[in-house]
Formats: C-alpha cells, sequence, structure tokens
C-alpha cells in the first residue's frame, strides 16, 4: 500500500513544502533580506558580496543550497525547502579578542529562537554552537543535531568583515536526513502546522540582533553568564577531539571570558578554544554530533 503521509508526499514533491515570504522579510530592523531560489553556498556568496562592498546587516537565505560547507570541510546539502540556510554579513567594530564569541552568541541565538518558536521541543546548546533538539515529551529521547553553524572572515577592502551562515533542519525527513544523529524539527515532533521557516528566520535575526548589540557594547560578562546558563556540556563529562594532539578527558566546569571550554582534567583547568576543537562530546554516551 503506498505511503500516502505528510512526510512521503514532501520528500517525493519538493514543491508541497512552503516558500519562504520575502515580503515578510522585507522590514526587519537592522537586516536587509534577500531570498534566492538556489545557491551553491550562501556563506561563498554573501563573502564575495563583501569583498565588493556590500553593507553589514546583508543577509542571503536560499530555498535550497546544492553546495554548502561545513566546519571542518563537511558539506551543507538539504532538499528543496526542507531547511532554514542563510548567511549573514556583520562589520564588526570590536576588538579582535573578543571575535571568538560570535560563533558563540550565534548557536546562543538560534538556540533561543528554535525555544520560542517551538516550546515542545527540549532544545539543546551543545558548546561551541551546535544546536540539538528532542521531543519535549520523551525523557529517553537522544537529541540530534538540529542545525549547524559557521563563521568566517572575510578581508575586504574596508576591512574585515564576518559572515555567519547558519543552517536548520525544518520539515527534513528521517530519510533526508544525513546521519543518524541528526535530527529536524519535524522530526522532534513539531507539527506540519507549525514549521515556518519565515517566522523562524524573523526569530533566529530578533534575537542575533539582541546579543549582537550586547556584544559589540563591551557586555562580555553579561554574554558569558547567559551562554553559560544555556550550554548543557557545562556540567558534563566530556572527550575534546584534538587534530593535533591527545584528547582531552576531563569535567567541563565553566566557560572561561574568551568563550573557551574550560575542562577540569582532574584537578588541573584547561582552557580549549572553538577552533582546537573536532568535537566535544561525553565520555559515556557519545553524544551526536551531526553536519556542519
Amino acid at each position: 500500500m503506498p505511503d500516502t503521509s505528510d512526510a512521503a508526499r514532501r520528500t517525493a514533491d519538493p514543491a508541497a513544502r512552503p516558500p519562504l515570504r520575502a515580503s515578510d522579510l522585507a522590514a526587519l530592523p537592522g537586516w536587509t533580506v534577500e531570498v534566492v531560489e538556489a545557491s551553491p553556498s550562501t556563506n561563498a556568496e554573501l563573502a564575495d558580496r563583501a569583498r565588493a562592498g556590500a553593507p553589514a546587516g546583508s543577509v542571503l537565505v536560499t530555498e535550497h543550497q546544492t553546495a554548502g560547507r561545513g566546519r571542518i570541510d563537511r558539506s551543507f546539502v538539504t532538499p528543496a525547502r526542507a531547511a532554514l540556510t542563510f548567511s549573514a554579513l556583520l562589520r564588526p567594530d570590536v576588538p579582535v579578542t573578543a571575535w571568538p564569541w560570535l560563533p558563540l552568541l550565534t548557536g546562543l541565538a538560534a538556540r533561543r529562537a528554535v525555544e520560542a518558536r517551538h516550546p515542545g521541543v527540549a532544545v539543546h546548546l551543545k558548546w561551541p554552537n551546535d544546536v540539538l533538539v528532542a521531543p519535549a515529551d520523551d525523557p529517553d529521547a537522544v537529541p540530534g543535531k538540529v542545525a549547524g553553524i559557521l563563521l568566517e572572515r572575510v578581508d575586504t577592502p574596508t576591512g574585515p568583515a564576518a559572515v555567519i551562515g547558519i543552517g536548520i533542519n525544518v520539515s527534513t525527513t528521517r530519510d533526508e536526513l544525513p546521519v543518524p544523529t541528526a535530527a529536524s524539527l519535524a522530526t522532534a515532533g513539531v507539527a506540519d502546522a507549525e514549521l515556518d521557516r519565515t517566522l523562524l528566520l524573523e526569530a533566529i535575526l530578533g534575537e542575533l540582533a539582541a546579543h549582537l548589540d550586547r556584544w559589540q557594547a563591551g557586555d562580555l560578562e553579561a554574554l558569558r553568564a547567559a551562554y553559560g546558563a544555556a550550554c548543557t556540556t557545562v556540567g558534563l563529562d566530556v572527550r575534546v577531539e584534538l587534530p593535533h594532539a591527545d584528547a582531552l578527558v576531563g569535567r567541563a566546569v565553566a566557560i572561561d571570558t574568551g568563550g573557551g571550554l574550560v575542562v577540569d582534567t582532574g584537578g588541573e583547568l584547561t582552557v580549549v578554544g572553538a577552533g582546537d576543537v573536532v568535537h566535544v562530546r561525553p565520555r559515556t554516551t557519545g553524544a551526536p554530533h551531526g553536519r556542519k
């Protein structure tokens, strides 16, 4: 008997997934949003525009990303209209020592937006910026990665810029996810009627603007407190896999003032920077780590 479910229909016919409502995104404070039907990589396209003089606040969002990139050169490709995939351009006027906070505050903004839009979903923030979800009514469910973030520094004629790429699996079905440890809002139990990528984008950009204002004002202690309270990595026994050294095993005890993860390895505290880490996972369960 043929499968006539909504999930099967979406997989067979991408047009069954509703498009983004570009008109609703035209007047977001502080942002200029452009929606395109397809893009190999919104990060790459926006980086080119940054070099050509595009202003801060430019946002490029695509209905279908065909050759996106993630951390450690992972690919990031999604079915048409199944994900919210976009990049935002910043031209920060802050000391270079504060730049490591950018990926963390972006993860915090994404987590808060998903949680606000979908209170029936348990949302986790794994250091430095992975967003994980699970059905809130299933305490035994293993959280899966729903969002990935890639930040790139771009040298331009007017100074350094930052391009923040965010990809969130929205209506992606279990069969469409690239790895077993990935998740989508749909697989976490959000009903089709509540899967609105336009409203989710509005929520993320609103949260991102608020956190960027705090960051650019130099209020790093408040940002550290907010991030530390939201990050579920703190308090876990972790194994930090480093690219050019033995794995670091201990307990994640805090986030330091520079956004680094403080790991207690048996009385000795080691601070690990996001740029140094392959991934962080609980020692006993092997927490999911997805793409990007």
